[in-house]
């Protein structure tokens, strides 16, 4: 624990280095790829940077003689008629949280009658990739109390301006909002979460590059009647941040810039793109300028500061092979470039006392105002709606999220909170607010902060021994004193809504009439996953096509038919008379010249599962070199990936292993465990990366999303192989599947294949309860026995754990195996095969450190610059 720091006087921001002009062109910089004109406004302005150009000499100066801030100012508990013996007790309750494992660190801020009496720093800020300790200047990301700080105050300085009523529709500002039931949605019931909007839409309406947020949400119908009810929707205030767009011409992050914290000088609130800018910016300048950014920091005080910037961000969780440090956590916002309605603020915890002090003083900080008296009541009041549901406009007054008011501050108090762990209230009446602000989802998205804000809460309202209190503000008919309400944590899960057909590519080449293979001569590879809409084979499809001629078959794993579960030989297929050549021999797993002779086409329609050692991928590209050896045409007909295109996970295969023949058939090429494309992306990507040189088509499918699951797409599900009897399986597969080259029954010969684990060695009780400590989201391990007919130990009663999918949007399959594996090491050291685990993990780094009995955290941390990489290489062949 760092105690209390000196309070910093906040300075005025120079006006002309953050115009809205700015704005939009670091906005257009951090949305461009890598691309020749970004890699030259790269080098151009890193260059630039370097010289001692006056304009940044004086902007130096300008900020250095700024006038302080006067209004917040630092005073002891006493002075303001409350205990710092009581105070006192926030120690005890944030340091024993983060004894929890609750959030690894916090920051603490309380302030009355002007007065900051309580400003902590406690833990860490960060503890992966190494440790830093909190400090009072940490800026987090704020999640959901961007929707207060920014979109709600924004909404009503629009209202007091005249330009918006919270009466209108909101179809009269978004005519395209207007439609399916929501044409008389008011602004108003869009800013207390009574709109009828879901909670969240699905995170496929975000993803993809033909797909435009806002116009998914104009599509969504209401989940219940508006008005009625409350219902928490970041969607809500997605469509208010359109709102802002539309009437002010300017996005929600130059509006509040300019409106709101430019004015109070709240110095650090940015958006998150703006940190992303900088982190880009500096990445171009070590690439371009051949040397580290930390090395240009003793040349370049601008360099340096933007460093030091950087290193008080708090870490979120690690996305894509990095850590999450300036980039928006939510998932929504990350996906609309990090500017949206409902959570992309970071901020400090003085930048927040700064806006809570505005509020308390009816708008009014520091002789600048923002907004009128009467709009700071009429964002708080509450008086229409039931006890249970006591929204103000934005503020949260009296819900099931109201776990920060604690026990003891009464209704008619207001504040939010947000998803990563912060959170701030504000009693009028005794002119007091707390600031709490924790990263509790670093690093592994596990923590929990709800009890920690009851407390501080109510810790803070405890030590309050002289008046003011009382009703809130004199002018408001405050509600009964005190109601109960639920407390709920705010969670993101799934959602449920329509399907959304897909063609695959084999619908989308039947519709074309074979356009794309006319007059051509086929060889087919394909089993029985092969099929079209109706449910027809892509084999006979292609035989009674008439412009085509379907020449041979071939057959991966598990044979045409997909019941085989050893070496297939070649055989004749009975309906068309057409040779059936095996991919899967024993001795030969690709395609020969004597089977190519009379081919110019080779066509792949077989759908994969998502996972790397799932042998297809290999066939597939296998068969590709031999396309292009044998010069002819290598045709993809796309399907989904039926664990989604959006998540990757997991190390990146070692070049020297797949290269080796035990490797090569299970991982073909340098992808992670879970690589998140669809198999034809993948073939572009084998394609180039490998320098294959086929000549490749890939016949895209029609209507798929990237964020999307198999049962999102309409198409109905067949086993891809023997034991991949569900979608569960297969979600379950890349974690699971790592451990059956070990000595570990993975379900095999029972009914419910990769949904157990055991062995005649393991207690399952103790494993299960191992595991369940660990608390990996979204997942539950319940003791099992069970005896598999056939396969490992058939015959042979196991002891062992099935594995239990609670949220799907949480779970993390390779995760979750990555800390089995650690657990079976740890537990069974003598027993457990760990030696084996290697064959489809192909990692050395990650193996060794499995050995060496480092935690799961640890063993993940051996990959993440592979991921990152393959992240960022991975992205030229997305199609989708």
């Amino acid at each position: 624990m760092r105690a209390n720091g000196e309070f910093h006087a906040k300075t005025q921001r120079n006006a002309k280095t953050r115009d809205g002009g700015a704005l939009r062109s670091l906005r257009c910089f951090v949305s461009l790829r890598e691309t020749a004109i970004r890699q030259l406004i790269v080098a151009v302005v890193s260059i630039a940077l370097l010289l001692p150009l006056p304009v940044f000499a004086q902007q130096s100066a300008r900020r250095s003689i700024s006038t302080p801030v006067s209004k917040l100012s630092v005073a002891t508990p006493e002075s303001v008629g409350m205990s710092s013996e009581r105070l006192a007790k926030i120690d005890e309750a944030v340091f024993e949280s983060i004894a929890r494992k609750e959030t690894p660190g916090a920051v603490v801020l309380v302030a009355r009658k002007g007065r900051v009496v309580y400003r902590k720093a406690f833990g860490d800020r960060a503890i992966e990739p190494q440790r830093e300790p909190m400090t009072v200047d940490t800026i987090f990301d704020l999640a959901s109390l961007t929707k207060i700080v920014a979109t709600a105050t924004s909404i009503m300085i629009l209202v007091e301006c005249g330009k918006v009523s919270l009466a209108d529709p909101v179809a009269l500002y978004i005519p395209e909002f207007g439609k399916f039931g929501k044409e008389r949605i008011t602004v108003e019931q869009l800013m207390t979460h009574r709109a009828g909007l879901p909670p969240d839409n699905e995170i496929a309406d975000y993803v993809g590059k033909s797909v435009h947020p806002l116009e998914q949400i104009f599509k969504l119908k209401p989940s219940y009647e508006p008005g009625t009810g409350f219902v928490y929707s970041d969607v809500g205030f997605i469509v208010a941040g359109e709102i802002i767009r539309r009437i002010s011409g300017q996005s929600v992050d130059e509006f509040t810039y300019s409106n709101i914290f430019r004015p109070l000088a709240m110095e650090d609130s940015r958006f998150s793109w703006y940190f992303g800018y900088i982190r880009m910016f500096l990445f171009g300048l070590e690439r371009r300028l051949h040397v580290k950014a930390s090395d240009l920091a003793a040349q370049n005080p601008h360099v340096e500061a933007w460093l030091r910037l950087l290193a008080r961000i708090a870490p979120t969780e690690n996305r894509e092979g990095r850590w999450m440090r300036g980039e928006v956590h939510d998932p929504r916002a990350y996906e609309m470039g990090g500017v949206a309605g409902h959570a992309v603020r970071a901020y400090h915890s003085l930048d927040l006392a700064i806006f809570c002090q505005m509020i308390l003083n009816k708008g009014e900080y520091n002789g600048k105002r923002i907004l009128a008296p009467y709009s700071v009541e009429r964002m708080i009041s509450a008086q229409s709606l039931p006890s249970s549901q006591m929204r103000g406009i934005g503020w949260d007054v009296n819900t099931s999220f109201s776990s920060n008011r604690g026990d003891l501050f009464p209704v008619g108090t207001f504040g939010h909170t947000g998803f990563t762990g912060t959170s701030i209230w504000l009693d009028p009446a005794s002119e007091t607010f707390v600031v709490l602000l924790t990263n509790r989802v670093h690093p592994n998205g596990k923590g929990d902060v709800t009890r920690l804000r009851s407390f501080v809460a109510s810790i803070v309202a405890g030590a309050i021994n002289e008046p003011p209190h009382a009703p809130v503000f004199e002018a408001l008919k405050s509600p009964p004193y005190y109601v109960d309400a639920p407390r709920a944590v705010i969670t993101r899960s799934v959602p449920s809504g329509p399907l959304h057909p897909v063609l695959t590519g084999l619908d989308v080449l039947e519709r074309d009439n074979f356009a794309q293979l006319e007059g051509r001569r086929i060889g087919l590879i394909t089993n029985h996953t092969g099929r079209d809409r109706l449910g027809r084979s892509t084999i006979d499809v292609l035989a009674s096509a008439k412009n085509v001629k379907l020449v041979a078959l071939f057959a991966p794993e598990h044979g045409l038919r997909g019941i085989e579960d050893s070496p297939v030989a070649n055989q004749h297929d009975d309906q068309t008379g057409l040779p059936v050549y095996s991919l899967y021999d024993k001795d030969r797993r690709r395609p020969t010249p004597e089977m190519l002779k009379d081919i110019d086409t080779l066509v792949f329609d077989i759908q994969d599962v998502g996972s790397r050692f799932y042998t297809y991928l290999a066939t597939c590209g296998y068969a590709m070199e031999e396309a292009a050896r044998n010069k002819i045409k290598f045709v993809v007909l796309d399907r989904p990936n039926p664990i989604n295109g959006y998540d990757i996970e997991g190390p990146v295969a070692d070049a020297e292993l797949i290269s080796q023949a035990a490797y090569s058939f299970t991982s073909y090429h340098r992808v992670p465990v879970r690589y998140g494309m669809t198999i034809g992306e993948l073939a572009m990507l084998f394609n180039t990366e490998r320098k294959i040189g086929v000549d490749l088509e890939v016949i895209k499918m029609e209507g798929w999303r990237r964020a999307d699951y198999y049962d999102g797409t309409g198409l109905e599900w067949v086993n891809p192989s023997p034991n991949m009897r569900s979608l569960t399986e297969a979600l379950l597969y890349p974690g699971i599947g790592l451990l059956e080259t070990t000595n570990v029954s993975v379900g095999r010969g029972t009914d419910t294949p990769f949904e157990v684990i055991g062995a005649p060695w393991i207690d399952g009780a103790k494993l299960s309860e191992t595991l369940n400590r660990a608390g990996l989201a979204g997942v539950r391990f319940v003791p099992v026995r069970f005896t598999p007919k056939s396969s490992k130990f058939g015959g042979e009663q196991c002891g062992g754990v099935n594995i239990v999918v609670t949220d799907r949007s949480a779970f993390r399959p390779v995760a979750t195996g990555i800390e089995i594996a650690y657990q079976l090491n740890r537990l069974y050291p003598e027993t457990w095969r760990a030696d084996d685990y290697l064959r489809l993990i192909v990692n050395r780094a990650a193996h060794a450190a499995l050995k060496q009995g480092k935690t799961a955290s640890e063993i993940a941390a051996a990959w993440q610059a592979g991921l990152a990489e393959f992240a960022r290489i991975r992205l030229k062949y997305l199609l989708y």
